[in-house]
């Protein structure tokens, strides 16, 4: 027991250590206050419909009203029935947010290293070197949490997965299944797949290097393990999973049925998103060495240049006190590479890049080959539209690609892969069976490649021009003051790119020389971790405090309330109706907090709704509006105020037409819906006849009763005739009911609901009643009872293994 313990203690330490370098940089969180993310602003302004139906009922709703004119609530936060594997995550995740985050990427790492039977200091070390790399503290500080999330649990899948290679086959297969279930619990499909195609260049290296050993029999054994394992992970997770691959079809990452675009030009029918969306942020080739030197290309759209700048100068110039001034230069839009947008440079640090290059001349067999492997495949995708044949084949033909955008966001791979084979190369710096002439000379050629590449830059920077992509928005937005605005905006990148590559290089020859020193024994070994610690911390985490920091800490209120009523909204409230608003006057979710909005803030929104949005609604078609129940418009006054603008004409809840059109195609739809008088007509694709129907002043149809997953009409006709309902149509959940028969509804005027209903009276509800809850409920509860049984009998069968004979499984090496 005591040697048990003394095993135990250093990891018991270093996870203590974790936990409080995770309060420490967020030490914020220790006096109450929250970090203000911009995303989750947006989420809870889009989530706060259903947040406030599941507070005041107790049930919960998978349908929402108040963004995009209706959406399923399956990528907001939605609670499922026996979802045990997030139960599981919620305990791993004891600390204040965004403090779990940081802390799930520590222990992670450290346990992946341990795996590969690293040291615990050097484990220690990596897992700093990972958790702190500036993007995985960029995406907390703008809220990317589920990104976060499921970068976080990378490690632990592929734990898992060597744990299996390495013919441990049921601990293997138990980290494996429920790494695997963390990792799709959290619900960012994007990062899980980048994960799958790591692990497919790992399986690749594997079976290649076991094909050369003739250890076939193994390989294939592991990998049916694997798959069983993801199999029952997938099934804990069911429920999302199902209702995601439901609801995609239907999003704006499905296939669209128009062939056209709003302004009738011809329009390529894709699977999945739009090429040009998807590459729209591209990583550009010379902004591969942001990963080497933080602020080459200017860091990001919103840097502080202090009152040393250029920027301070030009803004004291032209009349601005000093404190306005300093206001002004803490929002430099410093940033000149070719993307659209960005927060901060993707920093792997000098160090550790230092060190992975190192380790590419010490390191040896598969781990380095599918890590070096990996980093590349995740650099060259980066690259987007700019090494197009390559992102074009993968589109075209890898499945599921086309389902993600920012293609920039796979360089989370590389900053998981650099890493561990940085570590690796003190691994090897340490192994006695290595020659020193072969670790001097690796260190030379590390030291010439890194530093020269920083020499480099320092002589060659005359021949870069410094000019952003947006530099000319700025020079016609300043008047005429326009060109000393970008005069001194290049000066203070030519600084910018100047001080960080000296920083770099000093960074690069202090590794190096940290490593001469052990190399000539007047370092030991302890006293080389704890040097590179230091460095490591340093270099990373001055960067992060760059981006992140104790600025970006609100008190909870400003967190949990985001969003103020303002003249309009309040004005608005007072009618306790069920209608739709639109407000002009903001965009994203700020509208959805307190209506139901036409807009809001989301990355998979219905795919018919945003394409009536493209073509109509941002043009303010009023026949549209007036069919979507806008009853209220939110405009700007004269005076610089806000006001609400009451449209009498919207259609109401529900209405009876005088005539339904069937149409041939979805693009003579839509294109029917630009002068259609909405109140007596509908059109539709469904296979329906063209009819038409009689109405008078006496047919009515009346909302009764509202809920976000429940409506109930009273009808009233004294003929046969045709209701529109001015709610979006989604067929994979909605049933309606007439005198509580079901009937069929269908999808008319793109995106609305439709029904004949027969002359008399009737009581007509809708109910969201998604099939696939209730199934994927099934399925997780069912695997989630499997796995536990299994983890009992995995345990007693590992039991019984060590009190029989107390042998550990064979070692597969590295």
């Amino acid at each position: 027991m005591a040697f048990s313990l003394k095993r135990f203690l250093p990891h018991f330490l270093i996870s203590i250590g974790f936990i409080a370098l995770s309060l420490a940089y967020f030490s914020p969180v220790l006096s109450g206050k929250q970090i203000f993310q911009s995303d989750i602003m947006q989420y809870i302004g889009m989530s706060k419909q259903q947040t406030d139906f599941r507070a005041a009922t107790g049930e919960e709703t998978y349908w929402t009203n108040s963004a995009f004119g209706g959406m399923p609530t399956y990528q907001l936060g939605a609670h499922y029935p026996h979802n045990y594997i997030k139960k599981l995550d919620s305990v791993l995740r004891f600390l204040p947010r965004p403090a779990d985050y940081l802390f799930l990427y520590f222990i992670g790492f450290y346990i992946l290293l341990l795996t590969l039977k690293v040291n615990y200091k050097l484990a220690a070390l990596g897992a700093l070197a990972f958790g702190f790399s500036t993007y995985l503290i960029i995406i907390l500080g703008v809220g990317h949490n589920s990104k976060a999330h499921a970068i976080a649990y990378m490690p632990l899948v592929l734990s898992g997965i060597l744990l299996v290679f390495q013919r441990k086959y049921i601990v293997g297969f138990l980290l494996t299944t429920v790494a695997m279930a963390l990792e799709l619990s959290a619900n960012h499909y994007q990062m899980t797949y980048y994960l799958l195609l790591l692990v497919l260049i790992l399986g690749a290296v594997y079976l290649f290097d076991a094909y050369k050993k003739a250890l076939l029999p193994h390989f294939f054994k592991s990998v049916g393990i694997m798959f069983i394992a993801v199999v029952l992970a997938i099934g804990m997770n069911a429920t999302n999973i199902m209702a995601t691959q439901e609801y995609v079809k239907e999003s704006i990452r499905g296939k669209s049925e128009l062939s056209i675009n709003p302004d009738g030009t011809a329009k390529a029918v894709t699977a999945g998103l739009d090429k040009d969306y998807i590459t729209e942020y591209s990583y550009g080739f010379l902004e591969t060495f942001n990963l080497f030197i933080p602020r080459l290309l200017g860091g990001g759209n919103g840097e502080d240049v202090g009152k040393d700048s250029e920027m301070y100068k030009f803004y004291t110039g032209i009349g601005a006190s000093p404190v306005e001034a300093i206001r002004e230069v803490k929002h430099t839009p410093t940033y000149w590479g070719s993307q659209p947008i960005v927060e901060a440079p993707a920093y792997v640090g000098a160090v550790v890049l230092f060190l992975f290059v190192f380790a590419l001349f010490v390191v040896k067999g598969r781990l380095k080959w599918w890590l070096v492997g990996g980093t590349v495949m995740s650099l060259l995708l980066s690259y987007g539209k700019n090494l197009g044949f390559l992102t074009d084949f993968f589109i075209d033909y890898i499945p599921m690609y086309d389902k993600f955008r920012a293609v920039t966001s796979i360089q989370v791979i590389l900053e998981l892969c650099i890493p561990i084979l940085a570590i690796f190369g003190l691994v090897h710096l340490f192994n006695d069976f290595e020659k020193e002439e072969s670790k001097l000379k690796a260190l030379k050629i590390a030291a010439a490649i890194s530093g020269g590449l920083a020499i480099l830059f320092l002589l060659f920077k005359g021949s870069f021009d410094f000019v952003g992509v947006n530099d000319g928005y700025y020079r016609q937005m300043y008047g005429e003051y326009g060109q000393s605005f970008v005069d001194a905006l290049k000066a203070d990148r030519k600084a910018m790119f100047t001080s960080d590559t000296l920083r770099t290089l000093i960074l690069v020859l202090l590794s190096a020389g940290a490593i001469w020193l052990f190399l000539k024994k007047k370092l030991s070994q302890n006293m080389l971790v704890i040097v590179f610690a230091g460095l490591i911390l340093f270099d990373l985490v001055t960067v992060d405090r760059r981006y992140v920091n104790n600025e970006n800490f609100v008190s909870p209120l400003q967190v949990s309330k985001p969003y103020q009523a303002n003249i309009a909204d309040l004005e608005i409230l007072k009618d306790d109706g069920h209608y739709r608003v639109l407000d002009l006057t903001s965009s994203g979710a700020r509208a959805s907090y307190f209506h139901n909005s036409l807009s809001g803030y989301h990355a998979a929104k219905l795919g018919r709704y945003n394409e009536l949005f493209n073509f109509y609604i941002t043009q303010n078609n009023i026949n549209i509006l007036n069919m979507l129940n806008t009853k209220y418009i939110i405009a700007d006054d004269e005076k610089g105020g806000v006001f609400p603008y009451n449209n009498e004409d919207a259609n109401g809840n529900a209405w009876f037409i005088s005539e339904l059109e069937k149409m041939d195609s979805a693009n003579a739809e839509m294109t029917a819906l630009d002068s259609l008088d909405t109140k007596l007509k509908a059109v539709t694709t469904h296979n329906l006849t063209t009819a038409k129907f009689s109405t008078d002043s006496t047919a009515t149809i009346e909302l009764l009763e509202y809920k976000p997953n429940y409506l109930k009409y009273h009808s009233n006709n004294k003929n046969d005739g045709f209701a529109v309902f001015s709610e979006v149509y989604y067929g994979d959940g909605w049933r309606a009911y007439v005198d509580g028969e079901l009937q069929p509804h269908y999808r008319v005027n793109y995106v609305l609901r439709g029904m004949p209903v027969a002359k008399g009276e009737h009581t007509i509800e809708f109910k969201f009643e998604p099939q696939v809850i209730q199934t994927g409920s099934s399925i997780a509860l069912a695997s989630s009872a499997l796995f536990g049984l299994l983890m009992l009998v995995g345990a007693f069968y590992l039991r019984k293994q060590v009190l029989e004979n107390g042998k550990a499984p064979r070692k597969e090496p590295l």
